[in-house]
């Protein structure tokens, strides 16, 4: 497209860079760097690509914010309320923008990639309200590997309770996709994926995480990348 029809675009994502940044809920590198992920995402899965983008980021501060004061009482939880860096941008939103600039270079692959955007997106989404809000309402906690109670907050434990509102995150964004591309299964494998990526990150959280061998910014990429990968199989497989 002409610069000029992308205008509101740019400015659109400028303006986020701006609130993002004196709002305090990025760092002005990870405000910065969430405008190029944005970005990408937006030549590759164009407005769909944005609206999942902004849902993710509004839904998820917005999670990470409910019943805060509760969650500061659980010693287990991280109760980080500084502003995200951009190494937690590219966690997230990294996979996104990656293959939002394949499909920007080689547009013949458009179909596939917006599917794998929000896959991938799905992930991200399932993951962050799962825990976010699993930790809040949450009754029985299990280590995802050995199926036995353990502590809330940890990694790699989970809930009934989190793992059903990790889906219906996911279920927003398969909603979102749908609006843009039509309704058929590529929307419940939207679901599936980001399902999938989010038991993926419990997963790796049990059994890497907690033992230090990878970071909390490596397994929410690993996540969105598995989520990713999930639309990418199906759409072949069914």
């Amino acid at each position: 497209m002409p610069f000029y029809s992308d205008l509101f675009i740019y400015l659109f994502l400028l303006s986020g860079v701006i609130i993002s940044y004196t709002t305090r809920k990025l760092t002005l590198a990870g405000a910065i760097t969430g405008g190029l992920v944005g970005l990408l995402i937006y030549k590759g899965a164009g407005y769909s690509g944005l609206l999942m983008m902004s849902f993710f980021f509004i839904a998820g501060s917005w999670a990470t914010g409910w019943h805060s004061q509760d969650k500061q009482t659980i010693p287990t939880v991280e109760n980080d309320n500084s502003p995200r860096t951009a190494g937690q941008v590219v966690a997230n939103g990294g996979v996104a923008a990656i293959l939002g600039g394949v499909t920007w270079c080689m547009p013949q692959y458009i179909t596939l990639m917006q599917l794998m955007i929000a896959g991938s997106l799905a992930s991200a989404t399932a993951d962050t309200l799962s825990s976010e809000l699993g930790t809040v309402y949450g009754r029985n906690f299990y280590n995802v590997l050995t199926f036995r109670k353990d502590q809330r907050g940890l990694d790699g434990v989970v809930s009934l309770e989190g793992t059903l509102t990790g889906v219906l995150g996911a279920g927003f964004i398969a909603v979102i996709y749908a609006l843009f591309f039509g309704w058929g299964w590529p929307v419940c494998w939207v679901i599936i994926a980001g399902t999938i990526g989010n038991l993926a990150d419990s997963v790796l959280g049990a059994a890497l995480e907690r033992k230090h061998l990878i970071g909390n910014n490596l397994v929410n990429f690993l996540n969105t990348l598995v989520g990713a990968a999930v639309c990418g199989l199906l759409i072949y497989l069914v």
